[in-house]
């Protein structure tokens, strides 16, 4: 006897290549917890997922005791070394400039430059992810090796951000089932150029929304929501804690998933 498939959608092959080139798409878009990255990407999901529903939060929005934070904004950032050479360039990789950076024009000696430098000694060529979501700071951040090779002497610093109230934008999306118990899979979309501690997440969670959206007969009702991480689930929970505590029967956070 032949043992029916599971789903008839496609082949694994094809659904893989089809996430890779989904993760290679949304990999240098600037997503923070805030901000047309996170937009970008939203509307990139729903291109191939049309009932995914967009929500925006308004700046100074309680959450429990949490508080959604203003919209932040990257126009350029970058340092400049004595010799006029700029390095740590924004635009060149997203990473260099630390999460949620406060604007700052300034000439710093090395020495005081120090302490807005982030590095990673047990991995040399790897830049850093670092942000400061909820204190006002900025950063940079750069392999080892290219800290190691730093000269002395006065360094520019040029950092164009701003910070305004806005709104946070978060998404969801319910696919029925022939129950209203529900399956929720939550997966975050607030970091930047990364692949598995971020993209793996959300490419996973749209293969999945399309295999079970395929499905002709659905035992459960599967509820996907693509939020920014610790305050976009805060928000959620603020909003739809009833509903989500008597009919959720199983829940997964998708991460790290690559």
């Amino acid at each position: 006897m032949t043992q029916a498939k599971l789903f008839d959608f496609k082949d694994n092959a094809t659904l893989g290549q089809e996430a890779h080139a989904l993760a290679r798409r949304l990999w240098p878009i600037n997503r923070s917890l805030t901000g047309a990255g996170v937009v970008e990407t939203l509307k990139i999901l729903r291109e191939t997922l049309p009932d995914l529903k967009l929500h925006t939060i308004a700046s100074g929005t309680e959450a429990f005791d949490w508080v959604v934070p203003q919209e932040w904004q990257v126009n350029s950032a970058y340092l400049v070394l004595p010799d006029g050479t700029r390095i740590c360039d924004f635009e060149q990789n997203n990473l260099h400039l630390v999460g949620y950076s406060q604007a700052m024009k300034a000439t710093l000696s090395f020495e005081d430059l120090q302490p807005h430098l982030h590095s990673l000694p047990d991995q040399p060529d790897a830049i850093p992810y670092v942000t400061s979501y909820y204190g006002e700071n900025w950063g940079f951040c750069l392999t080892q090796n290219q800290r190691d090779a730093l000269p002395n002497g006065d360094y520019q610093v040029v950092i164009d951000t701003e910070h305004f109230d806005g709104v946070l934008t978060y998404a969801d999306l319910v696919i029925e089932g022939d129950t209203a118990d529900e399956i929720l899979l939550s997966t975050y979309i607030c970091h930047p150029s990364m692949a598995n501690n971020e993209l793996s997440g959300p490419v996973l969670a749209h293969a999945l929304a399309q295999i079970v959206n395929a499905q002709t007969r659905r035992k459960y009702t599967y509820r996907f929501v693509f939020v920014p991480e610790t305050i976009g689930s805060l928000i959620y929970l603020s909003r739809n804690l009833d509903h989500l505590r008597t009919q959720t029967k199983a829940g997964f956070v998708l991460t790290c998933v690559g």
